[in-house]
């Protein structure tokens, strides 16, 4: 009997964890090193790498796909406006549920709040001397306001369209395939004959998508080993009950997820995650929604079966604005740090209904411009931080665990676009039987 290929995937993600955990305390075991490094070349640089390559043309070809089958202009708009109102409702339900069980539980009042605060300039050098390149990430955001990252989105979107795919910048190409297929619409006739090669250059993508998919268990085998070898268990100890409160709080809005996924998109619970199971899976490791996007749209059309129309313009769009489980963590952070640091310089903050209310707002709206790639929570958090007049400072705190969460908030982030696919498909068979 042949065993399926997601049931490999979670087999080796479970053998990753393993060896990863033996490896991360086995530094005199003869070539453990090298092995951890030949697994991360594996799968950071060949696997993620490669599925990168092919994102930017899907994202193009897709969305074009999507614009050019739908019979009038009016269905695009009847299918964009649903998403985003979704995809926003979506996000300010996790940001709330993150909100809430931070103040409920109160992690940062817990374990050794009273050690850190007092051994703090201590403990901020120690991590920013390990995790290096996430202090100057996030010291290049400290400056940055709401107005000047929406300036910056703004450029994003209206800029010359071989730059965007060169940089794989989602936002350029998705606004620039979204013209360009009305246009084609407009035009009638000459339109209608580039349409088949649209159709077979997406094609192509989503197979060149199931060929890499084929070593996937390999993959993801040595990605799990790079990073577990790495931060191992030990550093938990600190914030074990942040940990606990983000995940949480993500496990309560998969929860809502599933659950307007049952009532509205009418699929049941335990249907729709056997459907995402191997797009969850690559999520889970590769910790970027853009790298998944291929899987995530091959699962949720052929699993699921999600129209075409529908899944090439919801999903690209999702893995760009819809961060459900990056807003999630990023209001339980700053409320635990303000918890944690809250009276010391740079952390004079009231945590009060007015401050809430300001990181719940900032949380949404932060969230739609991070981007789809591993540690751009981080940079996001820095707005979050600036909104309440916490220093960015004491971000640093939340580093060691933020790879290992990352995989949480990214998976539940791809479940969110594809809970939206599911919705709006539903929501326009309706109307076309109407």
């Amino acid at each position: 009997m042949r065993i399926k290929q997601h049931s490999l995937i979670f087999v080796a993600m479970a053998a990753g964890a393993g060896i990863g955990l033996w490896l991360g305390g086995a530094d005199g075991v003869k070539g453990s090193h090298w092995f951890v490094d030949t697994c991360e070349f594996l799968g950071k640089d060949i696997f993620i790498g490669a599925l990168k390559m092919i994102v930017a043309p899907l994202i193009l070809f897709s969305i074009l796909a999507g614009v050019v089958s739908l019979p009038t202009r009016g269905e695009l708009w009847q299918i964009g406006w649903r998403t985003l109102v979704f995809y926003f409702v979506t996000t300010s339900i996790a940001v709330g549920i993150g909100l809430m069980l931070v103040l409920a539980i109160a992690p940062g009042e817990r374990g050794s709040r009273t050690e850190i605060r007092a051994k703090w300039k201590e403990t901020r050098a120690e991590i920013v001397s390990e995790f290096e390149a996430k202090e100057k990430k996030v010291q290049g955001a400290k400056s940055r306001g709401a107005g000047e990252t929406m300036r910056d989105n703004v450029k994003r979107i209206i800029q010359n369209p071989f730059k965007a795919l060169s940089t794989a910048n989602s936002l350029g190409i998705i606004f620039f395939a979204i013209l360009l297929g009305v246009a084609i619409i407009v035009i009638g006739e000459p339109g209608r004959a580039v349409v088949p090669v649209i159709e077979a250059i997406n094609a192509a993508i989503m197979e060149m998508t199931r060929w890499l998919m084929a070593g996937a268990p390999l993959f993801i085998f040595c990605l799990i080993v790079a990073l577990i070898s790495r931060y191992g268990t030990a550093v938990f100890s600190s914030v074990a009950w942040y940990v606990v409160t983000v995940i949480g709080g993500i496990a309560i809005h998969i929860c809502v997820l599933l659950a307007i996924c049952a009532v509205v998109g009418k699929k049941s619970p335990l249907a729709f995650l056997r459907g995402i199971r191997k797009a969850w899976a690559v999520a889970f490791a590769t910790r970027s929604s853009a790298a998944t996007l291929p899987v995530t749209m091959t699962a949720v059309q052929e699993e699921l079966g999600v129209s075409k129309r529908v899944s090439e313009f919801v999903l690209p769009l999702g893995a760009t604005i819809n961060m459900d489980g990056t807003a999630l963590y990023e209001g339980v952070a700053i409320i635990f740090l303000i918890q944690l640091f809250g009276g010391m310089e740079g952390a004079m903050i009231e945590l009060n209904a007015t401050t809430t209310i300001v990181i719940f707002l900032t949380a949404v709206l932060a969230s739609i411009g991070a981007a789809a790639v591993p540690d751009a929570g981080l940079v996001t958090m820095v707005l979050v931080a600036n909104a309440v007049g916490l220093s960015e400072q004491y971000i640093v705190m939340v580093f060691a665990v933020d790879a290992f969460l990352d995989m949480f908030r990214t998976s539940t982030n791809i479940m969110g676009d594809s809970v939206g696919a599911v919705v709006i498909d539903r929501m326009m068979d309706r109307k076309a039987a109407a």
